[in-house]
């Protein structure tokens, strides 16, 4: 079944927590109870550039991917980064991922955007499989420094 793609909807709320937190599970990593509420009213709020799609299986939030849109020096115009994407265990293996790519790819053409990019965990091999099948990485590493 393929999936259906759409924006996050104030009604999404609780899949959506429920999908991040797995997110975070995965990678080790606690947030404030803040921070997740600040990120989803990001997320909704109509002038925000944090946005949101979700992945609908039989009715059901199975995965989302998180983007914002923003301006570059090296374009005329605006870059879309995909900063985190996750599907739900239970629905892996049946194209959500793909799809959701493929949905954001589609969208930043239909607005215009320049460029779509993403990082990715080294050691992530399912996903790099999938990303490599889109494009080779292009060499950059990730520095971040918190503040």
């Amino acid at each position: 079944m393929t999936p259906e793609i759409r924006d996050a909807l104030p009604a999404d709320e609780a899949a959506w927590r429920r999908l991040w937190a797995g997110y975070l599970d995965y990678y080790g990593v606690t947030l404030a109870p803040e921070v997740t509420a600040h990120t989803w009213g990001r997320m909704m709020d109509p002038g925000g550039r944090l946005k949101a799609r979700l992945a609908c299986l039989d009715g059901r939030v199975a995965g989302f991917a998180m983007y914002l849109r923003h301006e570059s020096s090296w374009v005329i115009g605006e870059d879309c980064y995909l900063e985190d994407m996750f599907v739900a265990p239970d629905a892996r293996g049946r194209g959500i991922a793909r799809a959701l790519i493929d949905d954001l790819a589609a969208l930043a053409r239909a607005k215009g955007w320049r460029r779509l990019y993403w990082h990715a965990d080294q050691a992530n091999a399912p996903a790099r499989r999938l990303y490599d099948s889109y494009v080779q990485a292009d060499g950059h590493i990730r520095y971040r420094m918190v503040l």
